[in-house]
Parts: structure tokens; C-alpha cells; sequence
């Protein structure tokens, strides 16, 4: 089996697997990092968004050796050594962003990479890009409030749904 090495949250990773073997289970079986969940494992859900070399990518479609020498953020890269959330984090438990919470992850490392590329987007930019991530729990509006907090903009002109 071939070995694959890459860098996740600020750490050195590797592991044999196989050719087939996708991201999502490399990271979850392997590094044991299970906060990237798996919802569909057909690229619907985006439960298992991650930022590859600062993008966000669906790790159910991307094979593990397609990561090699990589920089690989994770849901559990995103508060500080201490526990502290992120803004994001903080935001999405402040404005109750979620429920059940297995969508929060992805929906997390979604607006991370939005915000990196958008600091501050209107509140029609955040559902647009917010459409490949499924949430069955929350109807989406306090996520997209949480975004807009996180991005340092006033929730309070958030039309409800």
C-alpha cells in the first residue's frame, strides 16, 4: 500500500492506504479525527468539508493520495490549543447556528472559507454559498446570523424565513 504524508491542523500525518481510500476516511479512520463527518459520501451534504492548501473541498470526493504534502485543516484545528472557539465557533453557539449538530462541522469550515474570501458578505452571498452544505435541524437562518456575526455585521437585519 502506498503512504500518503501530509500536514494536518499544523501537524506532521501519514499513514498507508489504499488508492481508493477518500480523504474523509483518512482522516477519520486513520488520524482519528472524527469531526469530519460523512453524511452521503456522494459530495451532497458538504458534512465533510475541510480546507485543502486553503481551499474547501468535500473530502468524500477526494482521494487521500490527491492530498499528498498538503496542508490539511480540520473542524478540530479550529479553536486555539486551549479549547477556545474561533469566532466562527463562538458565533454559531452564540446565535444557536445548530441542533444536532452533524452538519456543524462542514457548515463551520464553509463559512471559514467564505469569510477568507468575502469578510463580509451580504446575507444572499452566505445562502448562496452555503448551498452545497444540507442542515435538516436548523432552517439555516441562524447559521446564516452566526456567519454574519462572525463577520463582525449586525444579525438584527436578518429577514426571517
Amino acid at each position: 500500500m502506498p503512504q500518503v504524508s501530509m500536514t494536518v491542523n499544523g501537524k506532521p500525518a501519514s499513514g498507508n492506504v489504499e488508492g481508493r481510500t477518500l480523504l474523509s476516511s483518512f482522516l477519520r479512520d486513520t488520524m482519528g479525527l472524527t469531526g469530519t463527518h460523512v453524511g452521503c459520501d456522494t459530495s451532497q451534504c458538504g458534512a465533510c468539508v475541510v480546507h485543502v492548501d486553503g481551499d474547501a473541498v468535500k473530502a468524500c470526493t477526494m482521494f487521500a493520495l490527491e492530498a499528498e504534502g498538503a496542508e490539511v485543516a480540520t473542524i478540530e484545528g479550529q479553536a486555539a490549543p486551549d479549547g477556545t472557539l474561533n469566532a466562527i465557533q463562538a458565533a454559531f453557539q452564540e446565535h444557536h447556528g445548530l441542533q444536532c449538530g452533524f452538519c456543524t462541522p462542514g457548515m463551520v469550515m464553509s463559512a471559514a472559507a467564505l469569510l477568507k474570501d468575502n469578510p463580509k458578505p451580504s446575507e444572499a452571498e452566505i445562502r448562496d454559498y452555503l448551498e452545497g452544505n444540507l442542515c435538516r435541524c436548523t432552517g439555516y437562518h441562524n447559521i446564516v446570523k452566526a456567519i454574519m456575526a462572525a463577520s463582525g455585521q449586525n444579525v438584527g437585519a436578518i429577514a426571517a424565513e
